[in-house]
């Protein structure tokens, strides 16, 4: 990703969080609980993959209505941002967080038994010499 894409790509998730913090966007579902986690610009500029996530609430509702407001959320980020032409937008749910999540609790479910320490191991655990 070269820097103008990744600048670009800045500023239209700075813009994005403050339209959402604002209340800006009038669609149902879309309130200050939804976030920007990523926004990844095609190499020319014309297209915007925004990554978003909320607490509570139905992603795919959600999803439908910012595809439905991105008319305006375009027209919006025209009067804000200085660039030529204005990327075509498309929303993703991001599910990292809820990916995240059941990895730590997979984790967190295994019982791993604690070894003893053996009294013939030349190379002692830091356990017994702590820094």
């Amino acid at each position: 990703m070269s820097i103008r894409t990744h600048r670009v790509g800045e500023q239209i998730k700075r813009e994005l969080a403050l339209m959402l913090t604002r209340e800006e966007i009038h669609e149902p579902l879309v309130d200050n609980r939804v976030s920007i986690s990523a926004v990844e610009m095609s190499r020319d500029l014309q297209y915007a993959t925004i990554f978003f996530s909320s607490l509570g609430g139905n992603n795919d509702a959600i999803l439908v209505s910012l595809t439905r407001a991105s008319g305006f959320i375009r027209g919006r980020l025209g009067q804000r941002l200085r660039l030529r032409f204005v990327p075509h937008l498309r929303f993703v749910v991001d599910d990292s967080m809820i990916y995240g999540d059941k990895i730590e609790r997979l984790l967190s479910s295994l019982e791993i038994p604690k070894e003893e320490p053996n009294a013939d191991d030349p190379h002692p655990s830091n356990e017994e010499f702590p820094l």
